[in-house]
């Protein structure tokens, strides 16, 4: 006896999210707002599926066709949160984009006050396999701290750490020069939790003053100026991801 056969198709939310029309939460906001019909019906769930073929529009309007998965560098400045909606009212990164920009996600984060390379893409499937750390890809930073540098206890974190229950992965940082009580650290690390270098260093008693991200895997920030925006070639992004990978990318916002 042979199983059922799977359901064809996507969730709604996902397919308006690819097109670049707003992100799956908005989607599920405007399907319970009405204004999503699915082959001549008004939806008012989320939980249906469609496929390429199926006539799915927005305020009546078919949704346009999703562009080839693309890669912008960005230099975050400090100061930009980084996320679409700020409930504190604060300014975001994607306010300071320019307008012609498609809707873009980011691939993972950096904090309010960090700054450096921001990896923006208009594909969420491409920003979840850059970020998964089965890739195996290292972000590079360099780290002002202000306080007493052990660097025995730096070299210790290559083995990881446990703080308040949270477990910290291999970080590995080299002391590039000291000024007064200040010193620049180069820290390198594969996962990144939230906030993480500046707990971690915060529990050798370093206060860290400024932190920036100088690569993400193998994108550099390079010579990038402060709010800079640069897409990735598309040669680039194939080299790096591989055709296969870049292929599947391509099959699914058909």
């Amino acid at each position: 006896m042979t199983g059922a056969a799977a359901p064809r198709g996507e969730r709604i939310a996902k397919l308006l999210a690819r097109a670049g029309l707003c992100s799956r939460r908005d989607a599920e906001r405007w399907i319970a707002e009405g204004r999503v019909s699915l082959d001549g019906r008004i939806l008012d769930s989320p939980a249906m599926l469609a496929t390429a073929e199926s006539d799915l529009r927005v305020d009546g309007k078919p949704i346009p066709k999703p562009e080839p998965a693309r890669l912008w560098r960005y230099h975050k400045p400090p100061g930009l949160v980084t996320t679409h909606r700020d409930e504190k009212g604060r300014p975001t990164v994607f306010e300071r984009l320019p307008p012609e920009l498609p809707r873009v996600v980011s691939v993972g984060r950096l904090d309010l006050t960090s700054e450096g390379l921001l990896l923006l893409t208009n594909d969420g499937g491409l920003a979840r396999a850059l970020e998964h750390p089965s890739r195996g890809w290292t972000r590079r930073y360099r780290v002002r701290v202000h306080g007493p540098v052990d660097a025995q206890r730096l070299q210790s974190l290559k083995n990881g750490v446990t703080l308040d229950g949270i477990s910290y992965g291999p970080i590995h940082v080299g002391l590039e020069r000291t000024q007064g009580t200040n010193a620049w650290l180069a820290v390198g690390l594969r996962e990144g939790k939230n906030r993480e270098i500046r707990r971690v260093l915060a529990h050798l008693g370093l206060d860290v003053t400024r932190l920036i991200r100088i690569a993400y895997g193998p994108f550099q920030l390079g010579h990038l100026p402060r709010g800079g925006l640069e897409e990735v070639p598309r040669r680039v992004l194939r080299e790096q991801l591989g055709a296969e990978q870049m292929r599947v990318h391509a099959d699914r916002r058909r």
